[in-house]
């Protein structure tokens, strides 16, 4: 078993030594810096061919005859010209072996990212974006350690290298893993505030908060629904404010059910949206809802129409979207200790939420559902599995893999945070406070009711 690890390490430090060897002739063509260095080593070897004679002559070599000067000569030619080849090869390897690499070998080593033959990633390359200043790639020889692995030891890369890392990816093959990273002292801040040159102005795509690399953003046009989850006192009810906030602003029908006594939704949001606050409204509020599939898609039809953003481009109508949000969702569709007639309008609740689910996209109906924990309990099946955006705010192991179905929430979320989310493509960000008097103080408009006919 020895051997073999160490025949193995072997083959890996040869093939990586070509690899270099490789890099260093590849950079000289593409980086000017290596090539200056380069060019004056060339220089040298150049200035010390010239004056060979007198370098010679200079170390006063005597053979008492017994061995003629032109042979003398030769072999010293010749031992030059080797000594200048390996020089040459050397510097290429040199110039091929992205600095810090050993560093970074060692890290790896002592937080166990390796392989069974013990070999570590090994780096190859470290870049920038082009397109992104802040954001460096390294790029690694994997070593048969796969990207989810990369994954799994996220928190303890970032420890290791002192980085945040921004999503891990296969480079050009399966061998090779890029790390998008940014340095620690660009982390995201612990708060940060809402401006009203943030609104979008894309269809319907609504910005979630401050990410790694800039705003980061979720367009309900193409990902129609968002459940929000994560532990009491994470930020749901502040990003789902966020969020209604936007939809008012981008002219959108709100409706809120709101089952937590209304503390967390002032007067203003009353002004801005009709908010429900019991189950039997909600079943009749979602049922007028329902009934605008059938509404919107004879439009559609007459309209020669697919879905509302292909209708509102192609008309002047601007047929307004509507959301359907509930915070707390759970004190809506916990069915626990409810009496016969309860749980009759409950199932009433969750049968139309999973028809708005199935079918809200091309309508440009859409649900925003918070909730602390949303386990099959909770959300259905049916339900859950229709919603693509998932948004996991600070929670354990536990909870992180019930919203996100990994506990990388639970690694990458501080415990004390708060307004720190993880989206379910690995997406973290610090959610926008905002003022709601001051966001809605312009055009105080009444609300919109539904048309069904």
């Amino acid at each position: 078993m020895y051997e073999t690890r160490e025949r193995l390490n072997g083959e890996t430090r040869q093939n990586y030594t070509v690899t270099r060897l490789l890099n260093g002739i590849k950079g000289i063509f593409t980086d000017w810096k290596k090539a200056i260095i380069l060019a004056l080593y060339v220089s040298a070897v150049i200035c010390l061919w010239i004056y060979r004679y007198s370098i010679i002559a200079m170390l006063e070599i005597d053979t008492m005859g017994l061995i003629p000067d032109d042979i003398v000569y030769g072999f010293i030619k010749l031992a030059a010209s080797f000594v200048l080849a390996v020089g040459l090869s050397a510097l290429l390897m040199l110039l091929g072996t992205p600095l810090g690499s050993k560093s970074i070998r060692d890290n790896f080593l002592r937080i166990g990212l390796k392989n069974h033959a013990g070999e570590p990633p090994l780096l190859l390359y470290k870049r920038k974006d082009k397109e992104n200043k802040r954001l460096f790639i390294y790029e690694f020889l994997a070593n048969g350690i796969s990207p989810r692995e990369w994954e799994d030891r996220r928190s303890n890369i970032e420890t290791a290298l002192n980085i945040l890392v921004v999503k891990v990816a296969e480079g050009k093959n399966k061998r090779r893993i890029l790390l998008y990273f940014i340095h620690s002292k660009n982390g995201l801040p612990h708060h940060v505030y809402w401006k009203d040159s943030y609104l979008s102005k894309k269809a319907f795509e609504l910005v979630l908060g401050e990410g790694l690399l800039g705003k980061e953003t979720v367009n309900l046009s193409r990902i129609p629904h968002i459940i929000l989850g994560g532990s009491t006192g994470s930020g749901k009810s502040v990003l789902l404010k966020l969020l209604l906030m936007q939809c008012i602003k981008k002219n959108a029908i709100v409706y809120l059910a709101d089952f937590k006594g209304g503390i967390d939704f002032p007067i203003v949001w009353h002004k801005k949206c009709k908010i429900v606050i019991c189950e039997k409204e909600l079943s009749d509020l979602l049922t007028d809802v329902v009934n605008q599939f059938e509404y919107r898609r004879n439009i559609f039809l007459n309209a020669g129409c697919t879905n509302i953003q292909e209708y509102n481009q192609s008309t002047d109508k601007n047929m307004q979207r509507i959301i359907i949000a509930c915070d707390e969702v759970a004190e809506v569709l916990d069915k626990t200790g409810l009496d016969k007639d309860k749980k009759s309008i409950v199932a009433e609740i969750e049968s139309k939420l999973s028809t708005i689910a199935r079918l809200g996209r091309a309508f440009g109906i859409h649900l925003i559902l918070s909730t602390q924990r949303p386990d099959a309990n909770i959300l259905s099946g049916q339900i859950k599995n229709n919603v693509d955006i998932r948004i996991c705010g600070r929670a354990d192991d536990v909870l992180s893999k019930i919203i996100l179905d990994n506990t990388s929430a639970s690694d990458q979320i501080p415990k004390d945070a708060q307004g720190r989310f993880l989206t379910h493509d690995n997406v973290l960000f610090q959610s926008y406070l905002f003022d709601e008097a001051r966001v809605f103080a312009e055009n105080a408009g009444s609300k919109t009711r539904l048309k069904t006919r």
